[in-house]
């Protein structure tokens, strides 16, 4: 049995650019690109639910440091090389079929195409309390 998806990839959308929304200043171009993968409940775990978004970059892209809130993220290499850091640690470049994981409330301090030359992406997988909405929130400049 499949469970029902817990919201449409249209509201995602909306749930992953809110947390662009609370930088004080508009993200610039070379920044990273979001799109929903999916999201459902999880049926052997009342109150919790699973989403994905494949994030891309464009050479020497990065993301702005960021946290997911009460989040546990999965995050995996799907193409080219993804340098990151968590606050606390070290700072490592993961390749196509690495992964990362982060506890909830980690700081997240880099996110970025480790090449100049070739793009990048990552598949980002969200565990949450299903009644979660703001699934980044991106650190005031």
């Amino acid at each position: 049995m499949h469970a029902r998806p817990l919201i449409s990839p249209f509201m995602l959308a909306a749930l992953l650019a809110a947390g662009a929304a609370t930088a004080a200043s508009p993200r610039p171009v070379e920044h990273e690109t979001v799109v929903p993968a999916f999201a459902h409940a999880i049926p052997n775990i009342p109150g919790k639910s699973i989403t994905a978004a494949v994030v891309t970059y464009k050479p020497g892209g990065k993301s702005i440091p960021h946290r997911h809130g009460s989040a546990f993220v999965v995050a995996y290499v799907l193409s080219g090389s993804i340098r990151s850091q968590l606050e606390g640690g070290e700072s490592k470049v993961y390749r196509v079929g690495e992964s990362w994981t982060e506890a909830p409330g980690a700081h997240h301090l880099v996110s970025d195409n480790a090449s100049a030359t070739q793009p990048a992406s990552l598949l980002a997988i969200f565990i949450t309390d299903s009644g979660d909405t703001k699934l980044v929130t991106y650190d005031k400049p």
